[in-house]
């Protein structure tokens, strides 16, 4: 076992970040947060083809580190805080496919980050909460209301309520709930999909989905047009449907 708060993998164009700080729930603190950025931009530069995030321990994230809170001045707060955002984001915008794998209770900042990845693969001993304003402070009201709705994130918000891994599969958190035995080999043959795929077919779809919600009905459209243009000139697509008929 590795020191490291993030461990790094690239495997063929497969990166797996692995969240790495068991004794602390794996809990969010300075140096996990500017590794996860850290490593979202390494993964563009190696050119990756997927991003899996994992977690050792038996907490996926429990959130912030409040014990590293403790005794921060406001703007050393915000300074983290923005800290956790940008890794968010940078999870959020990277241009390949990436899967969050969920096998533990996730909280807060953990939350946050199953949720920047395109989507989510989780045994049945996940669950999600959002207790931020229970705690007195604000977190998770953007991107959890964009993917759950906003009464059911309110309901998470106000109350604490904890999503089980069905709840969230139902609530279309979660796309795919698996029984622990099964995990593996259905992340090896969704991997093993994905590498196979286009990548500029792949990288222009998650940008037309992710863009095109963004925008007005026209707006969206336009954005899919102009991926389309990209798409011919690109013209990985004639090798792809040569394929087709052989």
């Amino acid at each position: 076992m590795t020191d490291d708060v993030l461990i790094y993998a690239n495997a063929d164009g497969l990166v797996t970040l692995t969240l790495n700080r068991p004794a602390a729930r794996n809990a969010l603190n300075t140096a996990l947060a500017e590794a996860l950025a850290s490593a979202c931009r390494r993964a563009v530069a190696e050119a990756a083809r997927m991003v899996v995030i994992r977690a050792n321990g038996v907490v996926f994230c429990a959130g912030a580190d409040l014990k590293e809170r403790q005794g921060m001045s406001d703007d050393a707060v915000r300074a983290r805080r923005v800290k956790g955002f940008l890794a968010y984001e940078l999870i959020e915008k990277l241009p390949m496919p990436s899967v969050a794998v969920v096998e533990a209770p996730a909280i807060g900042s953990g939350v946050e980050i199953a949720g920047a990845c395109d989507f989510i693969i989780a045994t049945p001993k996940a669950s999600f909460r959002t207790p931020e304003a229970l705690w007195g402070t604000v977190g998770a009201t953007q991107r959890l209301p964009r993917i759950l709705g906003k009464r059911l994130a309110k309901d998470m918000m106000f109350t604490g309520r904890t999503l089980t891994a069905e709840e969230a599969l139902a609530a279309g958190f979660v796309t795919r709930l698996l029984q622990q035995e099964a995990l593996e080999a259905a992340l090896a043959e969704v991997t093993a999909t994905i590498l196979k795929a286009p990548v500029t077919g792949l990288a222009l779809a998650k940008r037309s989905i992710d863009e095109g919600l963004e925008r007005d009905p026209r707006g969206a459209l336009a954005t899919e047009l102009l991926a389309i243009e990209e798409s011919l000139a690109a013209a990985e697509w004639r090798k792809t449907m040569s394929g087709f008929g052989s």
